[in-house]
């Protein structure tokens, strides 16, 4: 039987995935969208970004509830346990899910469930999960299957109390206690998590800070506050073993310390999904992380095929993601691409304060050799912030001493990922000059405002 026929065939319905489909989609082509799982929209809405994300914020709404005195007699009672987070969660998700499905139907896309393998360039096998096969071919084939919690080999992930970033969502209860192994951005994110429903939590770094790519003075901020939480961070350890029991894990470390708590979770790497696609008899060799090699343009080794998103490594962001399967679709309708894929994009942490940032920080300015000056802002001095109670945190900008160009935006303390876009306006635009914060009118009391007290205190440093 001859395969249908689309322009474009785009394996997986991610952030990258719908990035690409959807540019291709406004460019009236024929577009078939492949997906393994029941329902649209990958590992970012149903194991990554929004599930986490909504366990955080209600945890956070939670902990404010807690901490402001006009509520304290009414949260003396208070408890939330995990399933409670997981159920506010699930309603987030099908939301999300319901959305994706109208953006496909309404614009023409065609949705085939099922497991993809590649026979040659263009022609993409699709079995579905009672092993009935269909063919289809593509001009484009668009790989963007994401990625997945990395496993080591002598780690137990079928035992009932090792889980990875994934599977967490499938924990039933609160546990006591906690080790996570891996102190990157999700395991930071799910020490606040857990620590805030009052687990205790071990956070086990294998490097001396914690995320070293922030700003030092960011990183500083935030080991205290996991601290004066009562996260306990053990920095520069490595497992030796995994041991599951019955009634929790010991996780043996390499100094000779050995942790117990009631269950574990791994949250260090992960591994591209591009196995089984049958990239390898296409001369497309994915690294040893599974990171499918492309080109500026999002090519693999064959010029038909391109690849989008975490499957192709770091940076790993949704929004990134996103840019990126528009980018290879605007490559291959229009053999250019005027989306700025160049240019910085924030990156946003959501612990418990939470973290955003664009840009260069001190350190690497510094090894660089360039002069500049800082400009902060305390959220304590800011009205919005004493309003709401959310007075921890701050914001810095980093800019040239001389030509008073903006170099560098941090941002710590609630709100810090919505505030950081406001920066990278300025950044990217043609007046990136530390100068328009100043001459810029504000809405008082907002956090917004934190621009110009942060302008005013790093010009009043010249001389």
């Amino acid at each position: 039987m001859t395969p249908r026929k689309f322009d474009f065939v785009v394996i997986g319905s991610g952030p990258a995935g719908e990035g690409a489909a959807m540019r291709a989609a406004k460019a009236s082509k024929s577009v078939a969208i492949v997906e393994q799982h029941p329902q649209v929209g990958g590992g970012c809405v149903h194991w990554g970004t929004i599930p986490s994300k909504v366990l955080r914020h209600t945890v956070q709404r939670l902990l404010e509830v807690k901490t402001d005195p006009l509520f304290s007699a009414v949260a003396v009672a208070l408890k939330v346990e995990y399933r409670d987070l997981l159920s506010s969660a699930a309603q987030v998700v099908q939301k999300q899910v319901t959305l994706r499905h109208s953006f496909y139907d309404r614009n023409g896309l065609s949705i085939l469930y099922g497991k993809a393998h590649l026979l040659d360039e263009h022609t993409v096998v699709i079995t579905d999960r009672d092993g009935n096969q269909e063919s289809i071919s593509g001009d484009t084939v668009v790989i963007a299957t994401g990625s997945r919690p990395y496993h080591p080999n002598d780690v137990d992930f079928t035992h009932p109390r090792v889980f990875d970033s994934d599977s967490i969502l499938s924990l039933t209860y609160t546990p006591r206690s906690i080790s996570i192994y891996g102190a990157g951005v999700v395991g930071c994110e799910y020490a606040s998590i857990f620590r805030n429903l009052g687990v205790k939590v071990n956070l086990i770094n294998q490097r001396e800070k914690l995320l070293a790519f922030l700003d030092d003075e960011i990183v500083d901020a935030l080991s205290y506050h996991l601290r004066d939480q009562g996260v306990l961070i053990r920095h520069q350890e490595e497992y030796d073993s995994v041991e599951p029991l019955d009634d929790g894990v010991v996780i043996h470390l390499k100094s000779g310390k050995r942790l117990k708590t009631d269950i574990l979770l791994w949250a260090n790497g992960r591994t591209g999904n591009s196995q089984q696609l049958g990239l390898e008899a296409l001369n497309i060799i994915p690294d040893h992380r599974g990171n499918v090699p492309v080109d500026e343009q999002f090519r693999t080794a064959q010029p038909h095929i391109v690849a989008v998103g975490d499957v192709i490594g770091p940076p790993a962001l949704a929004s990134v993601s996103y840019d990126q399967g528009r980018a290879a679709a605007e490559f291959v309708l229009q053999g250019h691409c005027d989306l700025g894929l160049n240019r910085s994009a924030p990156n946003g942490i959501y612990t418990s304060p939470e973290i955003s940032c664009i840009g260069r920080t001190e350190r690497q300015l510094t090894e660089v050799k360039i002069p500049y000056e800082v400009g902060r802002a305390q959220f304590r001095s800011l009205a919005r912030a004493q309003i709401t109670g959310q007075t921890v945190g701050m914001l810095k900008i980093l800019f040239h001493r001389d030509t008073n160009e903006v170099l560098g935006i941090h941002c710590f303390g609630d709100q810090a990922s919505e505030i950081i876009h406001i920066g990278q306006a300025v950044m990217l635009s043609g007046n990136n000059s530390i100068h328009y914060f100043t001459n810029t009118t504000f809405n008082y009391p907002t956090m917004a405002e934190a621009y110009r007290v942060a302008a005013l205190n790093g010009l009043n440093r010249l001389f």
